[in-house]
């Protein structure tokens, strides 16, 4: 294997967040794991995108096909089912180019979400929790508001992120490139969490065409049905669904792994506590599965990449607030707990075609 030292990028003036995102740093992971020392660990952090997310790709790459599409006419509505991060990607597009934008969200979205959302003026719109499904999930109720309002609004869109099959588009045109770009071609593996999917999608297309010895990881959260394990209750959000989104193809993994809120918000204070990033709940999940990766593959060293999908402060009141965590009964692992309990950690079998 061989390393490439990343130059830093020379600036550029963008007319506007929308020309700004995807330009965000490579980083190297030193101490939060001893697998820092026989492989070559990187993040990138697509939490230093403009509005903190991976999710403004798939925003502005969606909106941007909507007006060529004629979908979307000036002074329309954007109309979306969002547990945060993408609803503020639309609120954000919406600002900048005068869209109405109004937000489906749930009672389980967190004040901080909520607070973003309305400083960019999205308008928000509840579904009770008396619509979850038996495990909880509101994910469904969600859509289904988010398609009531979008056929009575005149001049509505309703991008459907869940269901949209361009949604991965943005990883082919921004994600895909930028980490052929920063490693001069691939790194060994590449490891994703699921998601909508769209992410694995548009990455693994691009580099199982281009570079097929790149290993591709799907993450989840254990309880999602995304991997057809049965779902259960989870804390998550950014990870986790309870249905299997259209563009999964399970065929475009190499390797999945299903990790609980416990080991995913342990990696969290553990990656903010040693390598000084405080990133978002689902990141915690994604450092798992490539250190799961890493420690099944310890006989040869290997560049593993793993995507930062958003940055910690909006999680500030759940998997940063020990109370929270002790009132839903989620005690940390401490660092060396962690060792042993991502050694124990295996594949989830898949069945490699997509239904």
């Amino acid at each position: 294997m061989t390393t490439k030292t990343i130059a830093p990028s020379q600036p550029r003036i963008a007319q506007d967040f929308t020309q700004a995102v995807g330009s965000v740093p490579i980083v190297r992971l030193n101490r939060v794991s001893q697998q820092c020392q026989q492989h070559h660990l990187y993040l990138k952090l697509e939490s230093c995108n403009p509005g903190g997310s991976i999710k403004e790709k798939n925003a502005v790459c969606l909106v941007n096909q909507a007006e060529a599409d004629g979908l979307l006419q000036p002074d329309g509505t954007i109309v979306e089912s969002s547990s945060g991060n993408f609803g503020i990607a639309l609120a954000m597009v919406g600002a900048v180019r005068g869209y109405q934008v109004k937000i489906v969200i749930d009672a389980k979205t967190s004040a901080t979400m909520r607070r973003i959302l309305s400083a960019h003026g999205a308008e928000l719109i509840e579904v009770p929790l008396t619509a979850a499904d038996r495990n909880g999930s509101m994910q469904v109720a969600r859509m289904e508001k988010a398609q009531e309002l979008y056929s009575n609004i005149p001049g509505a869109w309703y991008p459907c992120q869940h269901l949209n099959p361009h949604n991965p588009d943005a990883h082919e045109i921004y994600t895909a490139r930028e980490i052929e770009s920063a490693f001069a071609g691939a790194p060994d593996v590449i490891v994703i969490g699921v998601s909508t999917a769209g992410q694995i999608a548009g990455i693994s297309r691009y580099f199982k065409q281009r570079y097929p010895s790149t290993k591709i990881i799907g993450v989840d959260v254990a309880g999602s049905a995304v991997f057809g394990t049965p779902p259960s209750p989870y804390k998550m959000t950014g990870l986790g669904l309870s249905f299997v989104p259209p563009n999964f193809d399970p065929s475009l993994l190499d390797v999945a792994y299903a990790v609980s809120d416990r080991m995913a918000f342990s990696y969290c204070h553990q990656i903010a506590q040693l390598e000084g990033l405080l990133l978002g709940a689902s990141t915690g999940a994604i450092l798992a599965g490539g250190l799961a990766y890493a420690q099944a593959n310890s006989h040869r060293d290997l560049s593993i990449l793993m995507l930062n999908p958003d940055r910690g402060d909006r999680y500030l009141e759940t998997v940063y607030d020990r109370d929270w965590l002790k009132a839903n009964q989620i005690e940390l692992f401490s660092k060396q707990q962690l060792e042993v309990a991502v050694r124990q950690l295996t594949p989830v079998k898949l069945t490699k075609t997509k239904s």
